[in-house]
């Protein structure tokens, strides 16, 4: 039975040669299917008195913003709602949108990973190659979404579980243009019984690597997201077989 560390080297033979390549289809799958949140900051307490406002300057402050706020027209105020009613309506449906291109486009990549652990041609068109169904890809996500949010709500641990028995519907759909999105996600549970504790061993030995890219200030996962999603595939790729 291989381990991590066969599949990490199975990994780097696939991608010699072709590093440029996968650089860019990572970079290119991670913008497109799940951009990351950026937290910032405001350190609004400051030292000594001159931070403070004297409960009379304040009590001004907070009668002159509600003189301003009640001399606005009632009109203004209907137009205000009806930009923030658009503003919001935009806002869902780019978030649909963005759902729907992360959902194909993490199918792509899995073609893409799959085609380099294979010996096969590996373009950056790999990432688009599902897009005519991405309606199926959607719904697969979606609905592998909801599962885990259920197990989670009964525990973490579960909600981590069901993570790990989830993962290998993106390589399934990549693999069969003609399975459902249920079918992809119960191929999945089944491939991986017996399976979780081997990913969750291989992910982890990736520990140090992640530190690296860390220390970077995250420019190492430029190469390190290839480096991953290739030995995923990998992994897939030994499952699979060792089923047949």
């Amino acid at each position: 039975m291989k381990k991590a560390s066969d599949f990490r080297k199975t990994a780097l033979e696939c991608l010699k040669g072709h590093w440029l390549i996968a650089v860019i289809a990572g970079l290119l799958a991670t913008l497109l299917g799940g951009g990351a949140g950026v937290n910032v900051d405001f350190d609004i307490t400051r030292g000594g008195g001159d931070a403070t406002i004297s409960s009379g300057a304040g009590k001004e402050l907070a009668a002159s913003i509600t003189n301003a706020i009640d001399s606005i027209p009632g009109a203004i105020w209907g137009v205000i709602g009806v930009v923030i009613g658009i503003i919001v309506l935009l806002l869902l449906v780019a978030g649909v949108a963005y759902f729907i291109l992360g959902s194909f486009v993490e199918v792509g990549y899995a073609k893409f990973n799959l085609n380099a652990v294979d010996g096969c041609d590996i373009s950056v068109d790999n990432l688009f190659s599902h897009i005519a169904q991405w309606k199926r890809t959607a719904l697969v996500s979606f609905w592998k979404g909801v599962y885990i949010m259920l197990w989670t709500c009964l525990f973490i641990v579960p909600g981590i579980v069901a993570t790990y028995s989830y993962s290998m519907t993106k390589y399934i759909m990549a693999e069969n243009n003609d399975i459902s999105p249920k079918e992809a996600i119960a191929k999945s549970n089944e491939l991986m019984c017996g399976n979780k504790w081997r990913l969750f061993c291989l992910k982890l030995s990736f520990i140090g690597w992640d530190i690296l890219a860390v220390l970077t200030l995250g420019i190492g996962n430029l190469w390190l997201t290839p480096y991953k999603h290739a030995a995923e595939a990998a992994f897939y790729r030994d499952i699979t077989e060792e089923e047949e």
